[in-house]
């Protein structure tokens, strides 16, 4: 579980400090949901939502921190729980991981954006709301041949086997 801390940490500190600087319509790569589902494909679904939860709570109460705390944490618990069900006893497959990635990104994003709805949080229109879940979709799914198949050799290398 260290080296996945390691990892979240890292990536939220990326995520907040170095991407807004190339953001696109102000949504950058969310690069915590990346290590959870990386997570998830090595791991499974348990240890992928706890470590999702972990991220998504570092992401609610990192600056500006100015939505309601909780709502990440909600949605990657959910992406670390859909991504960990893919997971397989082999390696997957290239086109597997970008799958999961995309169906991740969309499912996150989706959840983080409907509870921001119900919770009268960040309200925007619907058309807003699609934009920014297909532009979140786009940046992740561009991100993951550099991310994922390094972050997921990390983790299958340094975190113990029988932590499956």
């Amino acid at each position: 579980m260290a080296v996945a801390a390691g990892l979240v940490v890292t990536a939220l500190i990326l995520q907040v400090a170095v991407f807004p600087q190339i953001a696109w319509e102000g949504i950058v790569p969310n690069l915590c949901l990346l290590v959870v589902v990386a997570a998830a494909l090595v791991r499974g679904p348990s240890f992928a939502a706890t470590l999702g939860f972990f991220a998504g709570l570092l992401l609610d109460l990192a600056p500006p921190a100015d939505d309601v705390a909780g709502r990440w944490a909600l949605a990657l618990v959910v992406v670390g729980f859909v991504a960990g069900l893919m997971r397989q006893d082999t390696r997957p497959s290239a086109s597997t991981v970008v799958a999961t990635v995309a169906v991740s990104s969309l499912v996150g994003t989706s959840v983080y954006a409907l509870t921001g709805v119900v919770l009268g949080d960040g309200v925007a229109g619907s058309g807003d709301l699609v934009q920014v879940i297909l532009v979140a979709l786009l940046w992740d799914v561009l991100l993951t041949p550099l991310v994922l198949p390094a972050v997921m050799r990390l983790l299958a290398r340094l975190e113990p086997a029988g932590a499956r």
